[in-house]
């Protein structure tokens, strides 16, 4: 079976080599902007979304309180890939169940993608 993920970053070199190193394995969406990631959301079926926590406009956490808002409890799972980590924050996001788990750039593609399947298959239990 083929997930689809969203991920989003505001480096389009990120996007680009996330969407080389994965879209074999998964259905790739990928976008710079959370307004665009929010409407894909709306009108498309997500079983994880992944977002960079830094971005202009509107952090990560922002972004993933949005997603929890419309979409509680339910997929998709929402995670934080990100080099910067105010622990705080995320911690917040976490107990609010705003993101089920934060991976630190850089990231071996081996590795996350072991964490992306981690956390795939734990949202859909």
């Amino acid at each position: 079976m083929s997930y689809n993920i969203l991920y989003l970053d505001d480096q389009p070199e990120n996007l680009r080599a996330f969407k080389s190193y994965f879209r074999r394995e998964y259905n790739i969406y990928t976008t710079d902007s959370p307004q665009q990631g929010l409407d894909y959301l709306h009108k498309n079926n997500v079983d994880l979304n992944i977002t960079d926590q830094r971005m202009p406009g509107m952090t990560g956490v922002d972004f993933l309180k949005e997603v929890y808002d419309f979409m509680p409890g339910k997929p998709p799972c929402r995670m934080i890939y990100s080099g910067y980590s105010r622990t705080e924050v995320i911690n917040e996001a976490m107990n609010k169940k705003w993101m089920s788990f934060f991976i630190a750039k850089p990231c071996d593609p081996i590795e996350l993608k072991a964490k992306i399947d981690i956390a795939i298959g734990e949202c859909k239990n």
